[in-house]
């Protein structure tokens, strides 16, 4: 265990961006038997995306920042009322769910998301977070892995998420434009010479949409084309970048 968690806290301070982030997380999890995570902060105000860094399927991520189910998830709910860890599934109480509530955890069971163990991060710096390592079902390992481990897993969140927080407010700021998290994620995939209907295929949510991001990107940015927009993103990037 603690080879595993010296490497994931100097792949964290190596990371030059969030992808670094995620590979960072993804590694240390993996190595605990964990099958996949999922950081999310919640939106500064009302209406905005939440933004999320995950390895759960794009189609599931996608669709999940653009219905804003982060207003109906039950074990987002939890996390923003009280700090402390929690198991959740088939089998583990979350209270009696709503309709819209039990339909949100059957969509996320067609992605093989079924059960996990979330951990709430209330910094008093910013909107609530919390990192949830999620399975398609309770097995041995799993149970196994957050039983023994559960004060490093708390330890990592809060590693992971002190991190990202720098990283999402740093890396959206663009020649002096802040842009959202959906605004700079397109706008990144622009710039790899991605087009919208493939940036969309990534992201899991439709062309439309994300023409409609690098719009406001564009606006923001006050330019009058996509390709001008990337170019004042690469201007404001670093080299390592």
């Amino acid at each position: 265990m603690h080879r595993i968690f010296q490497r994931f806290i100097d792949d964290i301070w190596e990371s030059v961006d969030l992808q670094g982030l995620q590979d960072a997380m993804a590694e240390a999890a993996a190595a605990l038997d964990l099958r996949c995570f999922a950081y999310l902060s919640m939106p500064h105000r009302r209406g905005a995306d939440a933004h999320v860094i995950s390895t759960y399927p794009a189609a599931w991520t996608g669709h999940y920042v653009e219905s804003h189910y982060e207003r109906v998830d039950p074990v987002i709910v939890r996390a923003a009322r009280a700090p402390d860890p929690f198991e959740w599934g088939h089998g583990v109480d979350l209270n009696e769910l709503t309709p819209p509530q039990q339909r949100f955890f059957d969509e996320a069971a067609g992605f093989g998301i079924r059960c996990g163990f979330t951990i709430p991060i209330h910094d008093g710096q910013g909107p609530v977070a919390a990192i949830t390592f999620a399975a398609d079902q309770r097995h041995p390992a799993f149970r196994r892995s957050i039983e023994t481990h559960a004060p490093v897993l708390q330890l990592m969140a809060m590693y992971f998420h002190a991190h990202a927080r720098r990283k999402l407010v740093a890396d959206r700021v663009v020649d002096g434009a802040a842009l959202s998290p959906r605004e700079f994620e397109c706008l990144q995939w622009a710039a790899r010479g991605k087009s919208a209907w493939e940036i969309g295929s990534i992201l899991g949510i439709s062309r439309r949409t994300v023409a409609f991001h690098l719009d406001n990107a564009r606006a923001k940015l006050d330019v009058r084309t996509v390709c001008q927009a990337v170019a004042r993103l690469s201007a404001s990037r670093p080299a390592s970048h």
